[in-house]
């Protein structure tokens, strides 16, 4: 994520004899690899497998450390305290800017799929995934919700009802 400006800083968090680790899972060694840009790309196949069980070992042996995140934080607060409050606030606003100008384009209809959004489709989905122990299934007859939107049916709790996940019998349980 560094090499491609999504994050600015990374700091190893396992660490193993006094010694820091970098992510066992993230290809690491070499930059190149058949003529692509491999280096930071997750490692695939046994050898994804085999770090992943690494990172469950230090996870279980207690080896996770996040002194060098936290000194990193420490580094960006420090010097956000350390600027004048106006000009920070001033900087602040401009890396927001871009953000506000497209929001201010896009805002009507993205409001729009907002209110749909968070009164019935987040909803189902949040209800779905909560129950999922309950029902066995972690998401909603999608195909029959839109079935019944397309009828004209109201997204009401019957039709809540008729797309989501019953709950699973006593002898399924």
């Amino acid at each position: 994520m560094k090499r491609l400006g999504l994050v600015s800083k990374v700091v190893p968090v396992i660490k193993e004899n006094n010694a820091w680790v970098r992510n066992p899972t993230v290809i690491l060694d070499k930059y190149v690899d058949d003529g692509e840009i491999v280096y930071g790309e997750f490692k695939t196949g046994s050898e994804y497998k085999e770090a992943q069980a690494a990172v469950k070992d230090a996870k279980t042996a207690g080896k996770i450390d996040f002194e060098l995140l936290d000194k990193e934080l420490d580094k960006i607060i420090w010097t956000f305290a350390n600027l004048f409050p106006g000009c920070l606030i001033k900087a602040m606003d401009s890396i927001r800017a871009k953000k506000k100008f497209f929001w201010d384009l896009t805002k009507n209809y993205n409001r729009h799929w907002l209110a749909a959004n968070m009164n019935y489709e987040a909803f189902l989905g949040f209800q779905a995934f909560n129950t999922r122990k309950l029902t066995g299934q972690g998401t909603i007859d999608f195909i029959k919700f839109r079935q019944l939107l397309a009828k004209g049916e109201a997204a009401d709790a019957k039709t809540f009802e008729a797309v989501l996940p019953k709950p699973k019998k006593e002898a399924d349980q």
